[in-house]
C-alpha cells in the first residue's frame, strides 16, 4: 500500500513538472501570440466586417449593406477580368519558373560544378527591390528608345514594348517578375535535392538508370513534400501579386494587366470604396485557403499511406 501511494505522489509530482513547464512555454509564445493578434487577427476581423459596408476610409460611420458589395463585384467586368488574370498568373507561375528552377537545381546537383557561386548570382534578383527590377526592365529591356527593343528597332527588327498591347501585356510583366523569382526556387529545390539519401542515388546508378530515371524515380519523390508546398506558396503568392503590375503598368492597359490586388487598390484608393476593396480581399482569401486546404489535404493523405 505504502509502495502504490509512493508511486502515486511521484507521477503527480511528474505531471506538476510537466504541466509547470508547459506553462513556461505558453508563456514564452505569449508575446508571438499577442503580436500576431495586434498585427493579423485584428485587421482580418476588420477588413471581415468592412467587405459588408460601405465606407469610405475616412469617415467614422460605416453603413451596413450585407452582400451588396460582392453582388455589385459580380456585375463588374472589370472584377472577372481581373480574377481571370490571375489565373492565367497562377498557371505561368506554378510551370515557367518551376521548370526553370528544377533544371537549374538538378544539374548543380548532379554536377558539384561552382553551386555556390551559380546560387548567389540566381539570388541578385531576388534580393533586389522590385522598384529597382522594375526600373532596369523598363529602361534597358522594353524601352524603345535606349532599351534592348530599341537596340534591336535600329537592325531592322519590328520588335514593340509587349507592356504596351492588351494581348502580351501581362506576359510581358509575367516575365520580369519570373526573371525575379526563379534564382529563389532554385535555391529551395537544391536544398531539397541535397537531402536525397546517397545509397538510393548509387543504388540507381549500379541498376544503370539514365539521369531522367534517376530523377524521376530517386529524386522527385524524395522531393516532393518541398515541391507540393512551394506549388501552394507560389499559387498563394500569385493571387496576392502586386508590386511589378502595379510598377510597370498599373493594370493597364486597358485593365490587360488588371489583377485583384490591384483592382482592390484603384477601388480603395481611387474611388475612395473601401468596403467594396475589403470584399476583393476576401475574395483573395477564398482563394488562398482553398490553396491551404489542399495542401493540407495532401500532406494528411501522405501520412496515412
Amino acid at each position: 500500500m505504502e509502495m502504490k501511494t509512493v508511486k502515486i505522489k511521484k507521477e503527480k509530482g511528474v505531471n506538476r513538472h510537466k504541466r509547470a513547464g508547459t506553462l513556461t512555454y505558453h508563456l514564452l509564445s505569449l508575446p508571438a501570440v499577442l503580436l500576431s493578434g495586434l498585427i493579423i487577427l485584428i485587421p482580418a476581423v476588420q477588413t471581415i466586417y468592412s467587405a459588408f459596408t460601405t465606407w469610405n476610409g475616412i469617415s467614422d460611420v460605416k453603413v451596413w449593406v450585407g452582400l451588396q458589395n460582392f453582388r455589385e463585384l459580380f456585375q463588374d467586368w472589370v472584377f472577372w477580368r481581373a480574377v481571370l488574370n490571375n489565373l492565367k498568373w497562377t498557371m505561368l507561375f506554378v510551370t515557367v519558373p518551376v521548370m526553370i528552377a528544377m533544371t537549374a537545381a538538378v544539374i548543380m546537383a548532379r554536377f558539384h560544378i561552382g553551386s555556390k557561386s551559380f546560387q548567389a548570382v540566381y539570388l541578385i534578383p531576388y534580393l533586389l527591390a522590385p522598384t529597382t527590377n522594375a526600373i532596369i526592365w523598363l529602361n534597358m529591356i522594353f524601352s524603345p528608345n535606349g532599351g534592348l527593343i530599341g537596340f534591336m528597332q535600329k537592325l531592322g527588327w519590328q520588335l514593340t514594348s509587349p507592356l504596351g498591347k492588351m494581348d502580351t501585356a501581362l506576359i510581358g510583366v509575367a516575365m520580369v517578375d519570373i526573371w525575379h523569382y526563379w534564382g529563389f526556387l532554385t535555391v529551395i529545390y537544391l536544398a531539397a535535392l541535397r537531402q536525397t539519401p546517397g545509397d538510393q542515388i548509387e543504388a540507381a546508378a549500379i541498376e544503370g538508370a539514365g539521369g531522367w530515371q534517376t530523377f524521376y524515380y530517386v529524386y522527385l519523390p524524395n522531393i516532393m513534400p518541398t515541391v507540393r508546398l512551394m506549388f501552394i506558396l507560389i499559387t498563394i503568392y500569385s493571387f496576392c501579386t502586386y508590386d511589378y503590375i502595379y510598377l510597370m503598368t498599373s493594370g493597364g492597359p486597358a485593365h490587360a494587366t488588371e489583377v485583384l490586388s490591384t483592382y482592390a487598390y484603384s477601388m480603395a484608393f481611387s474611388a475612395f470604396k473601401f468596403g467594396k476593396a475589403a470584399a476583393v480581399s476576401l475574395v483573395i482569401g477564398v482563394f488562398g485557403c482553398i490553396a491551404a486546404f489542399f495542401y493540407t489535404w495532401f500532406s494528411r493523405k501522405e501520412a496515412l499511406e
